[in-house]
């Protein structure tokens, strides 16, 4: 069971999410503003926090952005914004998933388990795999750092370990739903979530998809990373 915060500013809404989630056997901690989010998260241990985007001080993305500058905890929006464009800017400030409202406890605690599934895997025993070179990419799984040509990248945790799976089969095309279930440690998802991070990590690599360099995308098929031809 996880020690969860609750970040809602509906009274009836909150207090039905502490009932499901105490009933479920976690901690639960809520909280009204995302201020008072940020104030929880920096002074204790969290391992979920539920974020509504529709708080009195500052919008909920907002608000998931700030967290982001303090912890790496596992966030899951609750919104009632059923948009794709506001989804990808979501996941793009960081969210590891979202729910839109209305939604049932079943739903919740089905995305809640896969979220904290995901975190588990990523805090368990350290793997051994050794630094893998990549032409001029360089990426330490241990150290969960990478170089491209000796200068650093600046990778989400998200973006780092699906470089790292990829880096570590160089030339193999990986499928979608293998992406799914091994970086995202989920049977099932949507591919919108995996585009939008081969497109920030692409951006971060100095590429495009129109002119790809390590990343390249074979339709239907799905994705590899292999070193770039040399200039001739």
């Amino acid at each position: 069971m996880a020690h969860v915060l609750v970040v809602e500013d509906d009274p009836i809404v909150r207090s039905a999410l502490i009932r499901h989630l105490t009933d479920a056997g976690h901690t639960v901690r809520s909280v009204g503003t995302a201020l008072e989010a940020l104030r929880e998260v920096s002074q204790l241990g969290f391992e979920l926090v539920i974020l509504d985007l529709g708080l009195p001080d500052l919008d909920g993305s907002e608000a998931l952005k700030m967290l982001r500058g303090v912890t790496d905890v596992p966030v899951i929006i609750a919104t009632a914004r059923d948009d794709e464009s506001e989804i990808v800017r979501l996941l793009h400030a960081g969210a590891d998933d979202y729910l839109v409202k209305p939604f049932s406890v079943e739903h919740l605690s089905a995305r809640m388990a896969a979220v904290l599934r995901r975190a588990g895997a990523r805090s368990g025993p350290v793997p051994q795999d050794r630094t893998v070179r990549v032409g001029g990419l360089v990426v330490d799984p241990l150290r969960r750092q990478a170089q491209l040509d000796g200068a650093p990248l600046d990778l989400t945790r998200r973006e780092f370990d699906l470089l790292a799976f990829l880096a570590q089969r160089p030339g193999v095309v990986v499928s979608r739903k293998e992406l799914l279930t091994e970086v995202w440690r989920q049977s099932y998802g949507d591919d919108q979530t995996i585009d939008v991070h081969l497109s920030w990590l692409r951006r971060k690599l100095g590429e495009t998809a129109a002119r790809p360099r390590y990343l390249h995308t074979l339709r239907g098929v799905g994705v590899k990373l292999e070193a770039p031809e040399p200039l001739p």
